[in-house]
């Protein structure tokens, strides 16, 4: 009984660090803070936030002047639609309040792999109007849905074609760890911005060249109740400010420019 009872625990420990070793340590993603507190990331000055109507009412005055881990906050993610039916009910409300307060913001779609990526594209365009000093629109591409690998690429590579020749500003993509591994490989997607989630790491395992890494979704900062995602840029705030959208970048022809 002695040597069952010690094989049975050898299986679940073995099974425990397995599942540690291959999911949780490498390629974390969307893991609720079962560790405790979340890592706060060192060596990285540029600290932002990336926010939904989940953060339900947010007090932008103390927002402002809220800091993490001493550095104060510089830029905030903001969701603005979703497929080609969803616009985030507070999308409008938390770009005008980020623009009040000084905040760099940039705006995100997030993914649905069974509507039309031109579609989406569109969609996109016709609800958000980013401005001169926005960071470039946001690709959140995270789900393949019933899609292969080569029907990813192509449906990413078209919503970034349109939305890029609205503004004439590369936009930037946003996927876990995994994700990108598994579907965003291609050579192709090596001219973007880099936005990487991945969760409950020392340090950001994607080798390649990344501008963002958002790395815990069970941050806490002054101003908003709840848990809201922390990111760093990998950067300094000069190059932050080097990256938003320029005045001659802007399409001039706003929504007449957006094909029905």
């Amino acid at each position: 009984m002695w040597a069952l009872l010690t094989g049975i625990g050898a299986i679940v420990a073995l099974y425990l660090f397995s599942l540690y070793y291959f999911f949780v340590s490498p390629l974390s993603f969307r893991w609720n803070a079962i560790y405790g507190e979340p890592d706060y990331p060192e060596g990285y000055e540029v600290r932002g936030i990336d926010i939904s109507h989940y953060q339900e009412r947010i007090n932008w005055e103390r927002l402002r002047n809220a800091n993490i881990q001493g550095q104060p906050l510089s830029f905030a993610f903001i969701k603005a639609t979703e497929g080609v039916s969803i616009i985030d009910e507070n999308l409008n409300e938390n770009i005008y309040q980020a623009h009040q307060n000084d905040i760099v913001c940039g705006a995100y779609h997030f993914f649905t792999p069974d509507v039309d990526a031109a579609l989406q594209a569109r969609f996109f365009l016709k609800q958000v109007h980013l401005q001169a000093g926005d960071l470039p629109p946001v690709l959140d591409i995270e789900k393949s849905g019933k899609l292969s690998k080569a029907q990813v690429v192509k449906a990413a590579k078209t919503w970034l074609d349109i939305v890029e020749k609205h503004y004439g500003v590369k936009p930037i993509i946003y996927t876990g760890y995994r994700f990108k591994m598994d579907f965003l490989g291609d050579s192709i997607f090596n001219q973007y911005p880099y936005w990487i989630a991945h969760y409950y790491v020392d340090r950001l395992a994607y080798k390649g060249p990344w501008h963002f890494w958002q790395y815990t979704d069970v941050g806490h900062i002054d101003g908003i109740p709840g848990y809201v995602d922390f990111n760093i840029f990998n950067g300094s705030l000069e190059q932050l400010h080097a990256l938003t959208i320029k005045p001659e970048e802007v399409d001039e022809i706003g929504l007449d420019g957006v094909d029905d």
